[in-house]
């Protein structure tokens, strides 16, 4: 078509070429107030809130909810700055009390307060619950503080890390920045060479 038009564009009949240069327009979309403004107000409020929360908290249908955020442009992408940090593939084996923890998050529903999230740490070996911690934000300080929960709750006692260690979410990506001993409390002597991490800890 564009060769025959180029060569000799009276050849082909006007409306095909017409047709041709015609670009379709598509309509900007629409959003109706009804649904934008709670949903605003409600994300004003909690930004840490997604689509699926904010449908059930409004009673809205979550594809409408997702539908607002994209164009209204409030979804919240994180970018991503090279390889992800993972975990090298380990079997996780705990032959004994003490050798590795566990550590895994979830959002629990608590009335009036709305959503919160809750850190548990378990004794891989014995599945003992160890330590938890419920708070409004599922920051990395949330996991850290149930691991301290955890240690006071073992061992009785808090001393310092001598050195850095890592926590990680069950599927291996790591909790935000590495724990220094500065701002983490240990509660044995003699650290285990093992770091604390979840599902495989």
């Amino acid at each position: 078509m564009e060769h025959a038009l180029r060569a000799n564009p009276l050849d082909i009949p006007r409306a095909i070429r017409e047709a041709a240069d015609c670009k379709p327009t598509k309509a900007a979309p629409k959003v109706d107030p009804h649904f934008a403004e709670p949903i605003k107000a409600l994300i004003e409020k909690e930004p840490s809130f997604g689509c699926r929360t904010v449908a059930w908290l409004l009673g809205f249908n979550k594809n409408t909810v997702q539908r607002v955020f994209q164009i209204k442009g409030w979804q919240v992408r994180k970018r991503l700055v090279g390889m992800r940090p993972r975990i090298e593939a380990v079997p996780s084996v705990a032959t004994a009390p003490n050798e590795r923890r566990s550590t895994d998050m979830c959002r629990v529903w608590a009335g009036r307060d709305g959503w919160a999230t809750l850190a548990l740490v378990i004794d891989c070996h014995t599945r003992e619950l160890l330590g938890w911690h419920l708070s409004r934000s599922g920051k990395a300080s949330t996991a850290a503080s149930a691991l301290e929960h955890a240690l006071i709750n073992r061992f009785g006692t808090l001393g310092r890390v001598t050195r850095e260690f890592l926590l990680r979410s069950d599927n291996g990506v790591r909790h935000g920045p590495r724990t220094s001993g500065g701002t983490m409390a240990h509660s044995s002597p003699a650290a285990s060479t093992r770091p604390w991490c979840a599902a495989t800890a």
